[in-house]
């Protein structure tokens, strides 16, 4: 099953694109380095599929277009710069599949005819520009979006993450592609109009604090005053997005030539674990530690494993008991054959073999609340500017000593905390620079498929 990994959005000015931009391109600095960030992000999670929404993509009446050659192509000819020159490879499973899904819904999709294969517009290629010169090699699908009610648009979005999750496979980004306002100041090209600032003001604080509904129910005629491209896309993705638990953050925002950009990045903190009644990784890891706990067995693996528990993978168990943390062990790198194995003996090390706290009693299993942390493989740091508490945990070692922290932990906010936290766990001194560091992402279950 595939799952997406994290999204964005992006402005799409040519101007952006240094051969183009010229001398100008100091003018939209803040946001030329936020696309460069972004498209680093996304490097990171090495994605298999990287789905673009384009307003400026062919609208095939009231469907959304999607393109379906095997390699997609376009350059920015038309800007003066023909030797600057896309060409992505296409994921025509994925985009049959969306097509297929969403045929059923309030909008559905189409595919394009072949020849429009070579006609990738800009909104889809001057993401893709950032994203292929950081080295991506992703398949990618790109799509129009479609002028319908905001709710119809969400459900679309919803319906293609249905059709993600029936994919073969790996890991999904996706970019929703648009500019704010057109109307932010007298001269701006499709004329001032003080609602576009506002408009943009309440999207961009929305998107910060990742208030799905406030966007939703943005005002139709602000959006309309706007003179926005992006509002629609945003729709689409945050359709893409729902029931997961986002880190959303505005890079950069700034309207130099009357039209507002926006760089956001959305990343999936947690995936979904379970839907209603099949098993979770969460409850694994209970019925692991409660069975040893009252019997002193340990229970075997599901006979029927969800594909996604048969992988090899390092995973992390911690159980609090109130607010106070009462076992964590883990394994960075796979120690068994599968993830459910590695779930069962780490939820079993968590509550009778963390040396920090007595074994769990029987007593105490109904008070215990539980995490699973799946690890993705850590990825050697040249410096600490590369971390994020937030986002990625780290590993710290020197010699034999090793000392790991997972991510977004209560009162580890900066990255000096949590690489003084990790050296200690190591046994290294916290003003010894002289270590290698290493980062990695987790996908976090909690209780009954919460996510946090």
């Amino acid at each position: 099953m595939a799952e997406i990994a994290m999204a964005g959005l992006v402005p799409h000015p040519p101007i952006i694109i240094p051969d183009i931009g010229g001398a100008e391109i100091r003018r939209v600095r803040r946001t030329v380095d936020s696309m460069g960030e972004l498209a680093r992000q996304v490097a990171a999670v090495r994605p298999d599929v990287v789905l673009v929404i384009s307003p400026h993509s062919p609208m095939l009446g009231g469907y959304v277009g999607i393109h379906a050659g095997e390699t997609l192509v376009g350059d920015f000819a038309s800007f003066g710069a023909p030797q600057v020159r896309v060409e992505l490879a296409n994921d025509v499973v994925l985009a049959r599949m969306i097509v297929d899904e969403t045929r059923r819904g309030p909008v559905r999709s189409r595919l394009y005819p072949p020849e429009y294969s070579h006609h990738l517009d800009h909104g889809v290629l001057v993401p893709c520009y950032f994203l292929t010169r950081e080295g991506l090699r992703a398949r990618f699908v790109c799509m129009s979006m479609a002028v319908q009610p905001v709710k119809a648009l969400f459900e679309f979005g919803s319906r293609v993450r249905r059709a993600i999750e029936r994919h073969a496979g790996g890991r999904v980004v996706v970019i929703a592609s648009g500019d704010l306002s057109h109307r932010l100041s007298p001269g701006a090209p499709a004329g001032y109009d003080p609602a576009g600032e506002e408009f943009d003001r309440q999207l961009v604080q929305a998107l910060e604090r990742y208030d799905v509904r406030a966007i939703l129910d943005l005002s139709p005629r602000l959006v309309e005053r706007a003179g926005e491209c992006g509002f629609r896309p945003v729709v689409m993705m945050l359709g893409m997005l729902t029931g997961l638990d986002i880190d959303s953050r505005v890079l950069s925002y700034e309207g130099p030539f009357g039209v507002g950009y926006a760089v956001a990045s959305l990343v999936v903190t947690a995936a979904a674990d379970a839907t209603d009644g099949e098993p979770s990784l969460v409850d694994l890891a209970r019925d692991s530690l409660e069975t040893f706990v009252r019997e002193g067995r340990i229970i075997e693996p599901p006979i029927s494993l969800p594909e996604a528990w048969r992988a090899r993978k390092g995973c992390f168990v911690s159980l609090k008991k109130g607010a106070q943390l009462r076992g964590c062990i883990g394994t960075v790198t796979p120690t068994r054959s599968s993830l459910a194995e590695e779930v069962i003996h780490n939820a079993i090390a968590a509550g009778s073999r963390d040396p920090r706290f007595p074994p769990v009693t029987a007593d105490e299993l109904e008070q215990l609340v539980y995490t699973v942390d799946v690890l993705e493989e850590p990825e050697l740091v040249e410096d600490a500017t590369q971390l994020d508490p937030r986002r990625y945990g780290v590993v710290v070692r020197k010699g034999p000593r090793t000392g790991l922290l997972l991510p977004d932990l209560p009162g580890v906010d900066t990255v000096e905390q949590q690489l003084a936290i990790a050296k200690r766990k190591a046994g290294i001194h916290p003003s010894d620079e002289d270590v290698q560091m290493y980062r990695f992402r987790v996908t976090r279950f909690t209780e009954s498929g919460r996510r946090r």
